[in-house]
């Protein structure tokens, strides 16, 4: 597999056993992995309860294997151990086995809300999340070597570990039986967002208080956001450098600054993030492949000049370099998401060629990254500053009332009671009609601003070939509104 084929990272080999970390410490002259076995173990011993073999009844639980897994993090180069479940070896749940997670441009618009009703922002990352949370599958194992006297003995698994099929719905489960105990409520839109009505005590402002949920990582949005992440953190212990000020979120460097117009929001920053995947581009490039692949000296711009990879013919790429290629357009849709938006045209083409890529589109995934290299340093603004906004040019004088009678916008009767200061949403739209030279379908392109805050964009190839410029242009219209 590759985790088993990955030897180091950031320069730090990686075990790939509790004994193999021991050996590294010795040979390093260091303690990093046994202190992180150590730290994993005192935190994850509550999720077994030991009994003797025989009390165990094999027709209802099921043995499965458990080992422990490395890792070095990016933030600081601390290692990282955590114990997993082979949960292969179980029968897949018939219900949900994941934990959801809130969508990123719910947090573009909360930043902006934030900021907007002059509210504080606080971050908080759970401590073994799962393991808080009682598992619902009937397994059992027998403990390793780093349980250290315990070895050898039989236990059955109480909580939700890592590497269960259910672990992730367990956790989540959980976690929102604590958010309704709290007073919150679930937002129709986006589950993962959970929202209370407050009343800020120094002026009556009435409000909406948020809080936005990624699996583990908790961003709370309050006049005082420390309250409630506290309340959050006597049900779930909060790793204690991580609760304040967001530092990284999703792994962009988030910042409260103030704009060149006077007024304070927050930015998101994915600088760190593009560099250490620029970084690992060019090492593994120097390291694989013969040196077929290079990243090239200049790249002005995302794509090379006049490159059209829908009508490509270079020779088709052999396995590795075909992974390697569906590895980098993945990285890059991430970084579309946290912030990229500048490639998001050139990562949408080459997704529609990750089932049979050729050579020719991987030197353009690769200039890509050299652009990246070149211009890593880019800001998102989620300005609330409200645009002005001339609504005269949306009259042209013709009188729809006849045709469309006096009617007025539908408004759902369960809508949550509007609280906070209005916004103002816009969208720029645009397609390019027949861009596809091989099909002649057409691309979406648009993006959303909440105020002055870019929230959501997309570019998307269109379903249909459109026989004019009226058609596509009216397809990416109705993509945007949807």
């Amino acid at each position: 597999t590759r985790y088993l084929k990955k030897t180091h990272k950031f320069g730090v080999e990686l075990p790939k056993s509790v004994r193999h970390a021991y050996e590294l410490d010795k040979k390093n002259g260091n303690t990093f992995w046994a202190d992180a076995i150590s730290k994993e173990m005192k935190n994850v011993r509550v999720a077994f309860r030991i009994k003797d073999e025989d009390e165990i009844p094999k027709n209802v639980y099921q043995r499965i294997k458990c080992h422990m897994i490395f890792d070095v993090k990016m933030e600081d180069f601390r290692r990282k151990a955590r114990m997993v479940a082979g949960g292969h070896m179980t029968e897949t749940p018939k219900c949900m086995t994941y934990s959801s997670v809130v969508a990123r441009d719910t947090v573009r618009i909360a930043l902006t809300l934030a900021a907007l009703n002059g509210l504080e922002v606080k971050a908080g990352d759970v401590m073994n999340a799962y393991i808080t949370a009682p598992i619902e599958e009937k397994v059992w194992t027998v403990l390793g070597p780093e349980f250290g006297d315990d070895a050898g003995k039989a236990a059955i698994i109480v909580r939700a570990l890592y590497g269960l099929k259910s672990a992730g719905a367990c956790f989540r489960k959980h976690l929102a039986s604590c958010m309704r105990h709290l007073g919150y409520e679930q937002c129709k839109a986006d589950l993962d967002l959970w929202m209370k009505p407050e009343i800020d005590p120094a002026d009556g402002y009435k409000y909406w208080s948020y809080v936005l949920i990624y699996v583990d990582d908790i961003l709370v949005i309050h006049h005082d956001a420390m309250v409630p992440l506290n309340r959050i953190g006597k049900y779930f212990l909060l790793k204690p450098d991580s609760v304040g000020d967001p530092d990284m979120y999703l792994g962009a460097k988030l910042r409260n600054v103030v704009t060149a117009n006077g007024v304070e929001c927050w930015s998101l920053s994915p600088s760190k993030y593009v560099q250490e995947a620029c970084k690992n581009c060019r090492q593994h490039l120097t390291e694989n492949f013969d040196g077929k692949f290079a990243l090239p000296k200049d790249a002005a711009n995302p794509f090379p000049v006049n490159f059209e990879p829908q009508i490509d013919t270079s020779a088709e790429l052999g396995p590795d370099e075909a992974s390697y290629f569906q590895s980098l357009v993945g990285i890059m849709r991430w970084m579309v998401e946290i912030g990229r938006v500048d490639i998001a045209v050139e990562c949408s083409l080459l997704s529609s060629h990750l089932a049979l890529p050729r050579e020719n589109h991987l030197h353009a995934c690769i200039h890509v990254m050299r652009y990246l290299e070149l211009h890593h340093n880019t800001r998102l603004f989620f300005d609330p500053t409200r645009p002005v906004v001339d609504e005269g040019n949306f009259d042209n004088g013709a009188n729809w009332k006849d045709f469309y009678g006096d009617i007025e916008e539908a408004i759902p009767e369960d809508a949550p009671e509007p609280r906070g200061k209005s916004v103002v949403l816009r969208a720029m739209v645009d397609s390019d009609h027949a861009g596809d030279k091989e099909t002649r379908r057409s691309r979406t392109g648009f993006v959303i601003f909440m105020n002055l805050a870019l929230i959501t964009w997309m570019s998307k190839k269109q379903a249909t070939v459109e026989s004019s410029v009226f058609g596509a242009e009216f397809v990416a219209m109705k993509h945007c509104v949807e």
